[in-house]
């Protein structure tokens, strides 16, 4: 590869000779204006403001232009001459943690080349440093007529120099993060977690620039006199107000598991895990809701036929009672009463009906009317007591 700079790298007293060459390039494809009618290529000619002649690049310096529009011209002796410490170096600063530059400062990427045999030791040392260290080096450097800082750290086993923007360049980000307060729940975060692990990672030397494939072949195309003009691509509007945050997160998920080829049902599973902690609250409330009242009795006929199939058993009876031990937080005062009534009428009508077979047994005996009268005449003779209230 070619260099662009010849240098060298200050590490405290270590001099290290170096090359500098480019470590990215553009695949982009460019374009030249012609002319729509006859297709000619149209061209940008050098002219001097002054006589109107053009001027080839051997005769065009540089110069800087005042307020009044005067020019002040600059050779490049006159940049060379600057009493500049990094006109030809890399002079290292300070070592950081990587994570103590911000990637906004980020500009363009260079290998540093070590020149020469000599320069083999000196480099392997710097290189080794920073990989044990696990630190990048924050050094400052004069390329293209200007001073600029730089940041090196290692790449495979190349040193590898990343221009940065000054501090002072990189802008604050006033008014551009949302205006007042926006609030996001914990489950859309959820969610939000389920599609980026189902997105997973990628293998970055996997991605292609298609927009630059798809111009190639219709270039090629054109070239051979096959091209046909595409169907319009359809393009869905973008931005608009999003209804419903959850919902669009759950097709999402569903979506980027059928792009992987995974089943439907597990992206299901995983946006199900992701709103639990949103559902599980609300199905807790419903579980809260008030039982509802028990039914009030209507008359005696629909309560007596309930105490009389009560009374079948003991055991019946005990778990009638308990029943309504426990329930009786929940039934209605009037229910309650409307029982005791409907149980008393049931005690008086048994009473009655035990009354009637024993006075029709007394009249079919009569030694029984007789201990039935002197029954009586001793009950009418002893006095009632009255029932405490």
């Amino acid at each position: 590869m070619r260099s662009i700079w010849n240098g060298a790298i200050s590490f405290g007293l270590v001099s290290i000779p170096i090359k500098l060459v480019n470590a990215t390039e553009s695949h982009s494809i460019s374009f030249r204006q012609i002319h729509l009618d006859d297709g000619g290529r149209i061209r940008y000619r050098k002219v001097c403001e002054l006589d109107g002649e053009e001027v080839s690049g051997d005769e065009i310096g540089k110069g800087y232009e005042e307020a009044d529009g005067s020019i002040i011209p600059i050779t490049d002796e006159d940049l060379a001459r600057l009493p500049i410490a990094t006109t030809k170096t890399i002079e290292i600063v300070s070592f950081v943690p990587a994570d103590e530059i911000d990637p906004l400062q980020m500009d363009a990427a260079y290998y540093l080349a070590a020149n020469g045999a000599t320069a083999a030791k000196p480099y392997t040392l710097l290189r080794e440093a920073l990989k044990r260290s696990r630190r990048v080096a924050i050094a400052k450097y004069a390329l293209r007529g200007r001073e600029r800082l730089g940041m090196l750290r290692v790449v495979d086993d190349v040193i590898a120099m990343h221009g940065l923007l000054w501090p002072d360049e990189i802008r604050e980000p006033e008014g551009v993060a949302p205006e007042g307060s926006v609030s996001v729940r914990d489950a859309e975060l959820d969610l939000a977690d389920a599609l980026m692990a189902t997105l997973g990672e990628v293998d970055m030397a996997s991605l292609t620039d298609e927009y630059r494939e798809a111009v190639e072949a219709m270039i090629e195309a054109k070239a051979e006199g096959a091209f046909e003009p595409p169907p319009e691509a359809e393009v869905k509007p973008a931005g608009g107000r999003v209804i419903d945050l959850m919902a669009a997160l759950e097709k999402s998920v569903r979506a980027a598991k059928a792009s992987r080829g995974e089943g439907e049902g597990e992206g299901e599973a995983a946006a199900g895990e992701a709103e639990e902690a949103d559902v599980t609250p609300l199905r807790r409330s419903a579980s809260r809701k008030r039982a509802p009242a028990a039914p009030k009795a209507v008359g005696g006929k629909k309560s007596t036929a309930s105490t009389a199939a009560a009374r079948k058993t003991a055991g019946a009876r005990k778990s009638i009672a308990a029943s309504k031990g426990a329930e009786s937080a929940k039934t209605p005062a009037g229910a309650t009463k409307s029982t005791a009534k409907a149980t008393k009428s049931a005690k008086t009508a048994k009473t009655a009906k035990a009354a009637k077979t024993t006075k029709k047994t007394s009249a079919s005996d009569g030694g029984g009317r007789t201990a039935a009268k002197k029954t009586t005449a001793a009950k009418k003779a002893t006095p009632r007591k009255r029932a405490s209230a």
